[in-house]
């Protein structure tokens, strides 16, 4: 390199620095947002992390990961050890348990505010469940050094997440109880209601969530080919609108009555 051609190298990067100098000079609100993300994200009113004092999030803000997780990636896998706990910015998971005839077993669906993983690392323990995003999805990862001193800590942060390991418990129970005593008719009478009910609808009335045949016959525990014939049948009766693998409930009233047995 010549010795002006050099000199001119010198001369750009010097006015890059200068640059980016005055930039962080005038923006400083702007890396003051980011370090206080955490305690204006609405998110965290959804779960545990709403009994966080505004410093404990601070801290938080500085050691979390902001991850982009697309549709069909998987988060944790079932027997993996957890360094973290991951919140829901937005989007869906499934949560799935091998069988020991290895096929998967839906255990639940998660949407975006809720936490998952804090379950192993406050016991400790591998991951019991695989988690799988439904959609493209944004997930915020808290170090489980973070949640282990929360835990410690903060009492109402820990008394906030016995309470949703109760209600997790208390939903297996549900499925558990379902499973057993239900048909198979009566079980996806049942599912196609909670879907609706904790994912929503879209702007034409559809349930707003993509599910695959196979992944609604792994949540009511049967083939996926008898979740395509009964699909037909409610759909014949006029219980609901199937355009592709979107979902509509027409007559939830019966749907309800098929729900309780008759």
């Amino acid at each position: 390199m010549k010795i002006e051609e050099y000199k001119l190298h010198i001369n750009i990067l010097h006015l890059k620095v200068i640059n980016i100098i005055f930039c962080i000079n005038l923006h400083p609100k702007k890396i003051n947002s980011m370090r206080s993300q955490c305690e204006k994200c609405v998110i965290r009113d959804l779960n545990s992390l709403n009994s966080v004092s505004s410093d404990e999030l601070a801290n938080v803000t500085k050691n979390k990961t902001t991850l982009h997780i697309k549709r069909g990636e998987v988060i944790f896998s079932e027997g993996s050890s957890l360094k973290g706990v991951y919140c829901l910015r937005n989007g869906k998971c499934k949560l799935t348990k091998l069988a020991p005839n290895g096929k998967e077993q839906i255990v639940r669906f998660i949407k975006k505010g809720e936490l998952v993983g804090h379950r192993s690392v406050i016991s400790n323990s591998v991951a019991h469940l695989t988690v799988t995003a439904l959609e493209e999805m944004d997930v915020c990862f808290i170090p489980k050094n973070e949640i282990l001193e929360l835990f410690k800590t903060n009492s109402d942060f820990s008394m906030e997440i016995t309470r949703s390991l109760a209600d997790d418990l208390d939903e297996a129970n549900s499925s558990i109880a379902n499973m057993a005593q239900k048909n198979v008719r009566e079980r996806l009478a049942e599912s196609l209601l909670f879907f609706e009910k904790i994912f929503g609808i879209d702007n034409e009335g559809f349930i707003s969530v993509t599910l695959t045949r196979e992944e609604i016959a792994n949540a009511i525990g049967t083939a996926t080919e008898s979740t395509i014939r009964l699909l037909s049948e409610f759909k014949k009766e006029g219980y609901i609108t199937l355009i592709g693998k979107k979902i509509r409930l027409e007559d939830k009233v019966k749907l309800k009555h098929l729900t309780e047995g008759y």
